[in-house]
């Protein structure tokens, strides 16, 4: 890839970045390392790497790959036969755990319904080497202790030497205790130079205090000498300590031989392990910058949809949809400096390079990203002062450069182009460039403040004009992207806004050709329209998908209030079958008493018996008529409906209720009627009116409810913990009761939470018929948790 494109698109600043989410230094190589492939099949290949990466840490985190050292010295060390210290020997345990984590880890999600063949493929090769692990890690405690327990000969080497060491210091202990020798020391103390055990002794008593002198103190006064009693046991513990060194130096070589016979394994792993870091890294950029999977492909088509610069801050960057190879092959962006055209340029090219280096693009899904064999760009002043180069003449040899060789599968994007000279001539330069590069099917993005480059671009076929929008009002860019509309100058505009005289502008107006202002004016009225058109397709967007969102929420509701009538008729038949059942015990009992009664001698007491059950089945006729009821009204009180109008009341006899006609039946008489908050299709068969004297009985089921009602229905309902759908259902049933049981002012708790369902609740109580007004909680009363609804009278 072209190295002059690589710097003026930044993408070494991404590739900075990548290198940053590296766990180790091998990822973190593999990553500065990274370059855009040309090749589809390979970038293919690593945009699928990095999402499944991406996929594993949304859903299970990310690989346990914390402790992956760079062992790459120590195991050629170890290879020609060169001892490791313990500090290297660890680090590859270390290794050794992050391989044998990672394997489980990948166990563990194995299961999942989602599939990562290719990262399941890498990690495939990775080996396991337990043993050598844990021998290490009961072996070596860190980079400069060997555990006592390493072997049976250091254990016992290290406690002849503890031995020795306290037997020394009793001695020692004896001799500063010793009256006799009080006088020649200069401190009570017992310490150590050069491995031996010493005392301070003061320098006149040298004659008389036998033992050898190791080091003497600065100012000559104190001599540490080493006792003549302790000389041997000094002796015998230097001896010790050598064995000791020779054991750890033997450990240390077997675990380097034990590395070495194990060394194209751990070799592997350590490739596998840095592999997976930097793929790893590449799906923590992804979630950095909030990116997604482009689709790719290798025909030039370019369409990044919301596209932001990776390296703008996610609060200021303003998203743009950038097409080109697909109606057009070149793109002529217009607008005034500091619009953003040199930013959505950089975008573009960005954005390209890092789909063609396998990473995720920040952009809306749906996008697509075409892999180039080179991508050129010509941004920034280029001026060279050795080569006495100007800008033009900087920026013209590069160009000339791209023209040499570009090809049709290249992108190629000029920043103000044929800029630098003369106008004239520089336009004229810039559309022969565009021309050429057209020609050969180059894709280009070119930014340019030229007039001619519009009318050039609307002329020509393959062409397409842009520009970067800029508010003449507050005299700021918008820098949103327009693509099919050229650019306006505003120089007048702008001019004024700043204070530039009336007269002056009107001036420079006439020395502009006319068919220029003309022009100009076309373009403002495009865009005009094109920002109307934009807002208006908007504001449709979002009634469209408030319009999805209520259709969303109704067929929910629907579903839900389906259930709930299927659950109140199950329950009803249950209950019937319950009354029916209870009343043909009660049956067989009474009949029961009527045949023994009929056996009976005594007539007076035979009618007695009989007169006792028939009061006794008509109680229970009584009874079963007024809880059961009502439910099933007397059908000679109900008339057929042969026909129905939308409005029309009419009663449902198999389900007892009273609903209101909302739609004509259609050929087969089916028809939807609305009964209480339900709406239900029904039959036109299963539709009557009540006769004359059915109010009367509507009357008094309504006495009846409306007197249970009272003993029953609470002051409150408490709706915490219930989704939106549930509250509204339970609300409307429970106003219908507190209406029956004649409350005036009842309490619905909802809690705070998010608002939710608060603004839900309050919203469905604006139109309902047993609300005569509402209001929030007020102090005491549970604030806005809680809302106090006034029945309607």
């Amino acid at each position: 890839m072209n190295k002059r494109t690589l710097r003026v698109l930044e993408y070494d600043k991404i590739i900075n970045k990548l290198s940053e989410m590296a766990l180790s230094e091998m990822g973190r190589e593999i990553a500065r390392n990274l370059t855009p492939s040309s090749n589809l099949n390979e970038v293919k290949l690593m945009q699928q790497e990095t999402d499944e990466a991406v996929r594993i840490i949304f859903k299970n985190g990310a690989y346990p790959l914390e402790g992956l050292h760079d062992i790459r010295e120590s195991l050629k060390k170890a290879q020609i036969g060169s001892m490791l210290n313990m500090g290297e020997i660890l680090k590859i345990a270390d290794h050794l755990r992050c391989a044998r984590r990672v394997k489980s880890f990948k166990n563990k999600i194995k299961d999942d319904k989602d599939n990562y063949p290719l990262l399941d493929d890498l990690i495939s090769g990775i080996t396991t080497n337990k043993p050598l692990e844990d021998e290490i890690y009961r072996c070596i405690i860190s980079e400069d202790e060997i555990s006592d327990r390493a072997t049976v000969s250091l254990y016992n080497i290290r406690k002849q030497i503890r031995e020795k060491n306290n037997a020394i210091r009793d001695k020692l202990n004896s001799i500063i205790r010793s009256s006799e020798n009080s006088k020649a020391l200069q401190e009570h103390i017992i310490t150590v130079r050069g491995d031996r055990f010493v005392v301070p002794v003061k320098s006149e008593y040298k004659g008389s205090f036998a033992g050898l002198v190791h080091d003497q103190s600065a100012s000559g006064s104190t001599l540490f000498i080493e006792p003549m009693a302790v000389v041997d046991m000094n002796n015998d513990i230097n001896e010790l300590k050598s064995k000791e060194k020779a054991e750890i130096e033997r450990i240390l070589s077997d675990f380097t031989l034990k590395i070495s016979q194990n060394i194209d394994s751990i070799n592997v792993n350590n490739d596998i392990l840095s592999e997976l870091d930097f793929i790893f890294a590449k799906a923590k950029l992804s979630f950095e910058f909030n990116c997604i999977p482009p689709t790719i492909n290798d025909k030039g088509f370019l369409n990044i949809k919301n596209a932001r610069h990776p390296l703008i801050p996610k609060e200021t960057v303003v998203p743009n949809n950038i097409s080109l190879g697909k109606g057009f092959n070149v793109l002529v962006i217009t607008g005034p400096n500091t619009g953003g055209k040199t930013v959505t340029l950089k975008t573009a090219g960005l954005i390209t390079l890092m789909a063609m280096s396998g990473l995720q693009i920040p952009a809306d899904d749906g996008s697509s990203v075409s892999v180039y064999d080179q991508v050129f760009a010509d941004i920034g002043d280029e001026q060279s002062i050795e080569q006495s180069l100007s800008t033009f003449s900087s920026h013209m040899t590069n160009i000339v450069g791209i023209i040499n060789e570009a090809t049709g599968r290249s992108l190629c994007l000029f920043d103000e182009l044929g800029a630098g000279t003369d106008p004239t001539e520089g336009a004229s330069l810039a559309m022969s460039i565009l021309d050429e590069l057209h020609g050969r099917g180059c894709k280009v993005i070119a930014t340019t403040h030229y007039s001619e480059l519009k009318v050039f671009a609307l002329q020509r076929e393959g062409i397409e004009n842009a520009s970067v929008e800029f508010d003449v009002e507050t005299l700021m860019p918008t820098y949103r992207l327009s693509i099919g509309v050229p650019g306006k100058s505003n120089a007048f505009e702008i001019s004024r806004r700043l204070g530039l005289r009336e007269d002056i502008i009107e001036k420079a107006r006439k020395f502009v050709p006319k068919e220029s202002l003309n022009f100009e004016d076309l373009i403002s009225n495009l865009q005009h329209n094109r920002i109307v058109s934009e807002h208006e397709r908007e504001e449709a967007e979002r009634l469209r998908a408030q319009t999805e969102k209520i259709h969303e929420e109704y067929v929910m509701r629907k579903q839900k209030l389906d259930k709930a009538r299927e659950n109140v008729i199950n329950e009803a038949k249950q209950e019937a079958r319950k009354l029916i059942k209870q009343a043909k015990e009660e049956a067989d009992e009474i009949i029961q008493e009527i045949r023994q009664a009929s056996k009976m001698d005594n007539e007076l007491e035979r009618d007695r018996q009989f007169n006792d059950a028939k009061r006794r089945i008509n109680e229970k006729l009584s009874g079963l008529e007024t809880s059961a009821v009502n439910q099933l009204t007397d059908n000679s009180m109900l008339k057929p409906v042969k026909s129905v109008k939308i409005g029309d009341t009419v009663y449902i006899a198999n389900l007892n209720k009273t609903a209101a006609v909302l739609t004509l039946p259609d050929s087969k008489g089916d028809l939807t009627v609305q009964a209480g908050i339900m709406k239900i299709d029904v039959n036109i068969s299963n539709l009557f009116s009540k006769n004359k004297g059915s109010e009367v009985k509507e009357d008094h089921m309504i006495k009846v409810i409306t007197s249970t009602k009272n003993r029953t229905v609470s002051p409150s309902i408490d709706l915490r913990g219930q989704t939106l759908d549930e509250a509204i259902i339970n609300v409307d049933k429970y106003l219908d009761d507190a209406y029956l049981s004649h409350l005036d002012e009842v309490v619905i708790i909802h809690g705070k939470g998010t608002g939710v369902l608060r603004r839900g609740i309050m919203d469905m109580l604006k139109g309902h018929a047993h609300v005569k007004s509402y209001r929030p909680g007020k102090y005491g009363e549970g604030g806005t948790g809680v809302t106090v609804v006034e029945i309607n009278r």
